[in-house]
């Protein structure tokens, strides 16, 4: 980062300390400019998203400029120019437009990146970038991309095009100002942005009465000008005249009054503390920074104001830590309600009052903990549009993206970790599923293919489907491939287990490799991730009609309420999302099945039963004797009866991780520490449902 960064400040402020305030509110601008490009319509672009667009770049602009960062700030100079044309009706949108603003947005992200990491690597080369945007707004074709240049690859910057004809002379007004240094600043970054021309001073750099004088040549309108200096000073502190014969000799020279300021430019005003808004303060460069960045919104934005104090950025690591100790929280007090459940209630009746207090407040501060770490799925589903427009068009396929509940909410560290499978699950849908638009005509089809990722809440797991309207898997290609591979794959297969095939380490049934996908790698990683996660992954497909992968996920929050069960001498815990009843089982209502297998029968459904004393091997501790209660559990769609000994009770239990502090144990999605100080078994409840199937 450059070293004038910390200097800008005239009063002495060091900036580098809101740089990640900066880093951060420029990313989310990026992602929002990103956004609502790929959802504008240009045949009839909204004026409302053309605006919105602009104030992202402007913002991003904005502090790019107070901090330094003048290869951001240059190329969002240019972006605005054209956007602020297209929000005036002075041109109309085109999806070349689109392009060359997208392009740009990857480019502001790795140059952000860049300053971000202190600076280190080439520059990001925009030159491209940069003249296609002069060519837009002339009303022309925007430049060609050099071939196999990356936007967000760091190469060495170019030099830029010569100035176009049709240059003039200005004299530049600074001022009043504490001291030279803010001039100082801005000349540097004037010089530093190439296209706007070139600046001298015309006083040898002695202030009069603390006022600045420079010349200026240039080929920008005087609204691009002040649009530059006024992210230093305020609009009044800056006045553009024709260059006159000499020093002082006409009106609003230096030392002479300042006439009044040029009207404010209908390019700012969108937002609290917009440059030409009024400003507090001194006039200096920390004065007209500072409230971009944290100063105190002012009466005349209430709104604005209540905005800023609603939101506040907090490390995950002290959220974390946060949730670490409500959950011992939550062990303490199941602790406390257990021994104190021995006393006479008649005789404590004070101590049990505040018992529960302690777990009703225990229990409000859970929830409030937990949804801090729960974000909405359209963290996710966001990253997907750009990606499959660029995907499309590279494959020459049109395809439209639908979401499906992209407000259902899931834990931040699970968001993270399943982004990585969507992304190749969505990937291959575009390469291998949707067919081009030629084929789909040709089979009756729309030439544009949908491609729809969805989420829901399915008792206590959350259920995300990636599917397509394309050509669906075909049946005997995969059972030839997997033979070829080596892979035992009878005729009769069930259809499921055919798609599971694409599962195999190396499977691919692509006739061409290519830079998309079709490498023979990919799926197996794909389950391997979400099996990581406790989750499972089905397909569903038909030849000619499409495909549906669904991925279903545990809801793995560090607390949860649980259902606790005995089971000969052990106590184990159902996630209680996922119990739909309990009953006492009359021996008639039980009917065996294939040998060993039983299932029960309740109001007339058959569903299977699992004795979990069989399946987890517990000895008995008394006589053997025969269950007679059941607990019914629901998870990917399918129900199963649990015989247990006793139902022990409902209670908040905090998750361990079993497989970090031991090893994965099938059926076992984890761990809980019990009141008592024992260890309770949190059961994998569809890991069970699936084991009924068998």
């Amino acid at each position: 980062m450059s070293d004038h960064a910390s200097e800008s400040a005239g009063a002495g402020i060091d900036l580098t300390q809101f740089h990640q305030v900066f880093f951060e509110e420029a990313g989310e601008n990026l992602e929002r400019m990103e956004q609502q490009l790929l959802e504008v319509d240009i045949t009839s672009a909204d004026d409302e998203t053309l605006n919105s667009i602009f104030r992202c770049a402007h913002s991003v602009k904005g502090g790019a400029a107070t901090f330094g960062f003048n290869d951001v700030a240059q190329l969002t100079h240019q972006m605005e120019t054209l956007l602020d044309k297209l929000r005036r009706h002075e041109l109309e949108p085109t999806a070349a437009m689109v392009d060359v603003l997208l392009q740009s947005g990857d480019a502001l992200k790795a140059q952000l990146a860049r300053h971000q990491g202190g600076g280190d690597g080439g520059t990001v080369d925009t030159s491209h970038l940069i003249a296609s945007f002069g060519a837009l707004v002339a009303g022309g074709v925007p430049a060609a991309k050099p071939a196999a240049v990356d936007p967000a690859a760091p190469v060495a910057a170019k030099p830029l095009p010569a100035a176009p004809a049709g240059t003039r002379a200005l004299e530049l007004l600074i001022g009043p100002l504490p001291n030279s240094d803010a001039a100082d600043n801005l000349v540097e970054l004037f010089g530093e942005i190439v296209d706007l021309g070139t600046i001298e001073p015309l006083d040898g750099g002695q202030p009069a009465d603390g006022m600045r004088r420079f010349k200026v040549v240039t080929t920008s309108s005087d609204a691009d000008l002040l649009d530059l200096f006024t992210f230093h000073v305020t609009r009044e502190q800056v006045k553009l005249l024709p260059l006159g014969p000499g020093y002082g000799f006409h009106e609003g020279a230096p030392g002479a009054p300042l006439a009044q300021a040029p009207a404010a430019d209908p390019s700012f005003g969108f937002f609290d503390n917009a440059p030409g808004a009024p400003q507090a303060g001194a006039a200096s460069t920390a004065a007209a920074a500072t409230p971009a960045i944290a100063a105190p919104k002012t009466a005349a934005a209430p709104a604005a104001a209540a905005g800023e104090a609603s939101t506040l950025r907090v490390s995950i690591e002290k959220v974390d830590q946060l949730i670490n100790l409500v959950g011992e929280l939550v062990i303490t007090q199941a602790m406390l309600a257990q021994t104190t459940a021995k006393l006479d209630a008649t005789l404590c009746q004070q101590l049990a009052a505040g018992l529960a207090d302690l777990e009703r407040n225990t229990r409000d501060l859970q929830e409030s903990v937990m949804s801090i770490r729960m974000i909405p799925m359209s963290a996710v589903f966001n990253r997907f549009p750009r990606m499959l427009r660029d995907l499309a068009s590279k494959l020459g396929k049109k395809v439209d993206f639908v979401t499906q509940g992209e407000s259902t909410e899931l834990d931040k560290g699970m968001v993270e970790k399943i982004t990585d499978p969507l992304t190749h699950l969505v990937r291959n849908s575009c390469d291998h599923g949707i067919e081009t638009p030629a084929e789909r005509i040709a089979r009756g089809k729309p030439e544009t293919g949908t491609l729809t990722l969805a989420a829901s809440h399915q008792g206590g797991s959350i259920l995300i489907e990636v599917r397509d309207d394309g050509k669906g898997l075909n049946r005997d290609r995969l059972i030839k491939k997997a033979r070829e591979k080596g892979i035992e794959a009878p005729d009769d297969m069930t259809d499921s287990e055919v798609w599971s095939l694409i599962f195999a380490p190396g499977f691919s049934t692509a006739e061409v490799v290519t830079d998309v996908s079709g490498r023979g790698v990919g799926m197996d990683v794909v389950k391997k991730n979400i099996t990581a996660l406790g989750g499972s992954v089905e397909i569903e497909s038909a030849e000619g009609w499409g495909m549906s992968v669904k991925v279903r996920l545990p809801l793995t929050l560090a607390i949860m309420d649980g259902m606790s069960v005995g089971v000969g001498g052990e106590c184990y815990i159902l996630p209680l999302a996922s119990v739909v009843e309990s009953f006492q089982v009359r021996g008639d209502t039980v009917k065996s099945i294939g040998g060993d297998g039983r299932v029960v029968q309740v109001r007339g459904e058959y569903m299977p039963v699992i004795d979990l004393q069989a399946v987890f091997e517990v000895p008995s501790i008394e006589a053997p004797a025969h269950s007679t209660i059941m607990v019914v559990v629901e998870a990917e769609g399918h129900r199963a009866a649990l015989l247990v000994d006793e139902l022990l009770g409902q209670q908040q239990v905090v998750v361990k991780n079993l497989e970090t502090n031991y090893r994965r144990v099938s059926d076992v999605s984890g761990a809980t520490i019990m009141g008592d100080g024992r260890v309770a078994l949190i059961l994998d409840v569809g890991s069970l449902a699936r084991r009924s199937l068998h």
